[in-house]
C-alpha cells in the first residue's frame, strides 16, 4: 500500500508542478527540487530507502533511450564536433578542475576520492535547458546541441567515476584509465549498433503496436546490461541502440507502432524526468542528517558545494569560447568549400563525371555530393554567434542523476556523507542559478530561432517533392498492372490531402476498397521513401522531415488499420 501511495503521489505531484510552471512560465525542474524539498520535511517521507542504482540503472537508461529515439540523427552527426566536445572533453576537463580544488580543500581526501567526486558533477543535464529553450524559441541547432551533449556526458563522467573509484582501491595509471575508456566506448557502440539493428528487425515482424511497444520497454536494459557485464558504457550502449533505431524505425516498423511507441515513451519520459527531480529535493534533508554525523561541518561541505559548482561554470564558459570558435572555423571552411560542391553538382547534372564512373558508382559519388552540399547549407542556414554561444556556456546545468551518482561512492570513502552533500549542493546551486536566470539570458541577447518563413518554404517544398514521387510511382503501377481508371484517379486526388471526410471517401469506395487503399499505400510507400532519402541526405530542416514524417505516418496508419479490418471480416 505504501508503495502504491509513493507511485500515486509522484504522479500527481509531477503533473501538478509541470501544470503550474506552464502556467507562470519557470522550467518545471527547477520547481519540482523546491517542491520535492518541501515534501521531504514531511513525516515518514524520506529517500533513503532509494537505491542509487534505481536511478542509474533503473530509471537513466529507458530515459536517455527515449530522448534518442526523438533525437533526428542527422541534427546528432552535423554537430558531432560539438557535441563531442561538451560531451566528452568538456566532462574530462570538469573533472581534472574540480579534482585538483577538492584535493586543495580537503588533501586527507586523497586524488581517487578527488577525482570521483569531481566525475560526479562533470555531467550536465539538459531537460531544464531545453525545456526553457523550446518556449523561448532558441535555434534548433542549438537545442541539438544540448541534447546530443545531454545524452552522451552521462556515459563519460560514470566512465570516469568507475575509473577513480578502482583507484581507490588499486594503483592505476593514465594509460590504464585512456585504456579503460576506449575499451568502455568502443566495446558500449558495438553493443548498441547490434541492439538497435535486432531491435527494430524483430519488431518489423510484430503486427500488434501493442506487443512492438511492449518489447520496445526492455530494450534499453538488453543494451545496457551487457554492456556493463562486459566492462563497458552501459549509458553510452543505451544511447547508441536509441539512434540507431532512430535511424531504422521510418524505414522498417510499422507506421501505427511508431505512432504509439512516441506517445508512450514521451509520457514515460515526462514522468522519470519529474521523477528524479522531485528526488532531488526530497533526498535533502536526508542528505543534511547524514552529513551533520561526523566529519567537518555541514556548513564546509555547502561551502565547498558552491565553489565546486562556480568553477564548474567558469569552466565551462571558458571552454565554449574556443567551442564556438570551431564552429565558426567549419562554418567559413564551408564558404570556401561551396564553389567546390556546386562544380561538382554541375557536372553531375551535365553528365561530366571522369570517364569509367558510372553506374552505381555514379549514384554513390551524386549522393555523397548532395550530402556535402545539404551539410555547407545547414552551416551557413545555421550559423552560431556569440549570442549562441552564451545561452550555450550558461546551460550547463546539473540533476538529480549527480545526486544519485555520488550515493554510489564505496562506503569506506572518507567523508562519504559530506561528499554527497557537496555534489548535491553543487547541483543545486547549477540548476537553481543558471536555471532561474537562463530565460532572462536568452531574452537580453535576444537569440534569433529557426526563420519560420524558411521552415514553411521547406516545409511546401518537401511537400511538391512527396507528391511528385507519389504521383511517379502511381503512374507507374497503372500502366503495368491496369487498376479501374476512377479509383487511380481517386487516388491521385487523395494523396497529401489530410481533409476531414477523407475517411467517408475510402469507405464510400465500397466496390473498390481494398484496391484503393492497396493503392494509396503504394504511394504512400514512394513518398515515404523520397521522405527518407531526404533524411539520410539532410536536405531540409529537422523539423520540416518531421512534419511530414508525421503526416505520412498518421495517414499511412489510418489506412492500414482500414485494412486490418476489411482482412478481419
Amino acid at each position: 500500500m505504501e508503495l502504491s501511495v509513493i507511485a500515486v503521489g509522484g504522479v500527481v505531484s509531477v503533473v501538478t508542478v509541470a501544470l503550474f510552471a506552464r502556467q507562470i512560465g519557470i522550467a518545471a525542474p527547477l520547481l519540482l527540487v523546491v517542491a520535492g524539498a518541501a515534501i521531504g520535511l514531511l513525516p515518514r517521507v524520506s529517500a533513503t530507502s532509494i537505491e542509487p542504482q534505481w536511478i542509474l540503472g533503473g530509471i537513466l537508461p529507458p530515459l536517455l533511450y527515449s530522448a534518442a529515439i526523438n533525437m533526428p540523427t542527422t541534427d546528432f552527426r552535423r554537430n558531432l564536433k560539438p557535441i563531442t566536445g561538451l560531451a566528452v572533453l568538456l566532462v574530462v576537463v570538469s573533472t581534472a578542475a574540480a579534482g585538483v580544488l577538492f584535493h586543495a580543500l580537503l588533501p586527507e581526501l586523497g586524488w581517487p576520492a578527488s577525482f570521483a567526486l569531481a566525475a560526479v558533477l562533470s555531467p550536465t543535464d539538459a531537460v531544464a535547458a531545453t525545456a526553457v529553450g523550446r518556449r523561448l524559441g532558441l535555434p534548433s541547432r542549438l537545442l541539438a546541441i544540448l541534447e546530443g551533449e545531454g545524452l552522451v556526458n552521462d556515459a563519460t563522467a560514470l566512465v570516469l567515476l568507475r575509473s577513480a573509484v578502482a583507484a581507490m582501491g588499486a594503483g592505476v595509471t593514465a594509460g590504464g584509465v585512456l585504456g579503460d575508456f576506449v575499451v568502455a566506448v568502443v566495446g558500449a557502440v558495438g553493443v548498441g549498433l547490434v541492439v538497435g539493428i535486432v531491435n527494430v528487425r524483430i519488431r518489423r515482424f510484430v503486427s500488434d503496436p501493442v506487443l512492438s511497444t511492449a518489447i520496445s520497454f526492455v530494450v534499453p536494459f538488453i543494451a545496457y546490461i551487457p554492456a556493463e557485464d562486459f566492462g563497458f558504457s552501459g549509458i553510452l550502449a543505451v544511447v547508441v541502440t536509441g539512434l540507431v533505431t532512430s535511424d531504422l524505425a521510418a524505414r522498417f516498423l510499422r507506421a501505427e507502432d511508431r505512432i504509439t511507441e512516441e506517445t508512450n515513451w514521451k509520457t514515460f519520459a515526462f514522468l522519470m524526468e519529474g521523477f528524479i527531480f522531485l528526488l532531488m529535493g526530497i533526498s535533502l534533508e536526508d542528505v543534511i542528517t547524514d552529513a551533520g554525523e561526523k566529519g567537518f561541518s555541514i556548513e564546509q561541505a555547502v561551502l565547498y558545494g558552491a565553489l565546486a559548482a562556480l568553477l564548474l561554470i567558469a569552466v565551462r564558459v571558458v571552454f565554449t569560447v574556443p567551442l564556438v570558435g570551431m564552429i565558426r572555423r567549419d562554418e567559413q571552411r564551408a564558404v570556401e568549400a561551396k564553389p567546390r560542391v556546386e562544380g561538382w553538382k554541375a557536372r553531375i547534372e551535365d553528365d561530366d563525371l571522369p570517364e569509367g564512373v558510372e553506374g552505381h558508382r555514379a549514384r554513390r559519388i551524386e549522393r555523397r555530393v548532395a550530402m556535402v552540399s545539404a551539410d555547407i547549407d545547414f552551416r551557413l542556414s545555421q550559423s552560431l554567434g556569440w549570442r549562441a554561444g552564451a545561452v550555450l556556456a550558461w546551460s550547463g546545468m546539473r540533476g538529480a542523476v549527480t545526486v544519485a551518482a555520488a550515493q554510489t561512492l564505496p562506503l569506506d570513502t572518507p567523508y562519504r556523507a559530506e561528499l554527497v552533500l557537496i555534489a548535491y549542493v553543487g547541483a543545486a546551486v547549477m540548476l537553481l542559478l543558471q536555471g532561474s536566470t537562463l530565460p532572462w539570458v536568452i531574452r537580453k541577447l535576444n537569440v534569433e530561432g529557426d526563420d519560420p518563413e524558411m521552415i514553411r518554404e521547406q516545409y511546401a517544398e518537401l511537400i511538391t517533392e512527396l507528391s511528385t514521387a507519389g504521383n511517379e510511382e502511381l503512374d507507374r503501377v497503372a500502366a503495368e498492372d491496369g487498376f479501374d481508371p476512377k479509383v487511380i484517379e481517386r487516388v491521385r486526388k487523395d494523396s497529401l490531402i489530410r481533409s476531414a471526410d477523407s475517411p467517408q471517401r475510402v469507405a464510400d469506395l465500397d466496390q473498390v476498397r481494398e484496391e484503393y487503399i492497396g493503392l494509396r499505400l503504394t504511394v504512400l510507400r514512394a513518398e515515404r521513401e523520397r521522405m527518407l532519402d531526404h533524411r539520410s541526405i539532410g536536405t531540409y530542416n529537422a523539423e520540416v522531415i518531421d512534419h511530414a514524417q508525421k503526416m505520412l505516418d498518421l495517414e499511412e496508419a489510418r489506412l492500414e488499420q482500414l485494412s486490418d479490418q476489411d482482412h478481419s471480416d
